[in-house]
């Protein structure tokens, strides 16, 4: 494993560095297998100065989570007048591109660290936030308004547990997925606001 050579960083830039780096390994290796002093090792620092950013690893987890989030999220903001099918769809390619390259991270945030509440808070606020994007776009108000805040978070949660099924077990296509998800947000919608106003 190659050795980076150490660089004189502000602290900004250091941090950044070793988010990139914690990202490429927690994508490569089950949460188990990734070891601090190997992130310290191949980002060129000390495991001490390590430690300085991040005290432990489900802190480095945790930092590299969020601002993959954040970068999603970023990705899938809705445009106005454009149908909300195309850009479900369109969102739900960016999140499963993340996916696919990001498996062991993934897994590990809803499957090994399912009980971490800080890792947990990193994925609610996620979904609040795109609920609240789908909620706004609409238009809702009302009771309707209520339903369909609910249904759109049940449909998010859907939409997770699917996703770690699918990563899990390849049992079915990506393409089917999105299909599924999809159509199972329209026909919530729909249920829940009434004819024409999914378009």
């Amino acid at each position: 494993m190659p050795v980076t050579t150490r660089q004189r960083l502000d602290p900004a830039e250091r941090r950044a560095r070793l988010l990139e780096v914690g990202a490429r390994m927690f994508a490569a290796r089950p949460y188990d297998d990734v070891r601090m002093e190997d992130v310290a090792e191949r980002a060129g620092v000390s495991r001490a100065l390590l430690y300085r950013y991040f005290p432990g690893k489900r802190d480095l987890f945790a930092g590299v989570y969020r601002q993959a989030a954040d970068r999603l999220l970023a990705a899938t903001r809705l445009e106005p007048g454009v149908p909300l099918e195309r850009q479900l769809a369109a969102g739900l390619d960016a999140h499963l591109d993340y996916f696919e390259a990001n498996r062991n991270t993934v897994l590990a945030a809803n499957r090994t660290l399912a009980g971490d509440p800080v890792i947990q808070a990193v994925i609610s606020d996620e979904l609040a936030e795109l609920r609240a994007r789908l909620l706004d776009a609409g238009e809702f108000d009302g009771a309707a308004r209520e339903l369909v805040s609910a249904a759109l978070m049940s449909w998010l949660v859907f939409v997770r547990t699917l996703c770690v099924d699918w990563l899990t077990h390849r049992a079915y296509a990506r393409e089917q997925l999105r299909e599924v998800c999809v159509g199972a947000c329209l026909g919530a919608l729909r249920a829940a606001a009434g004819p024409g106003r999914t378009e």
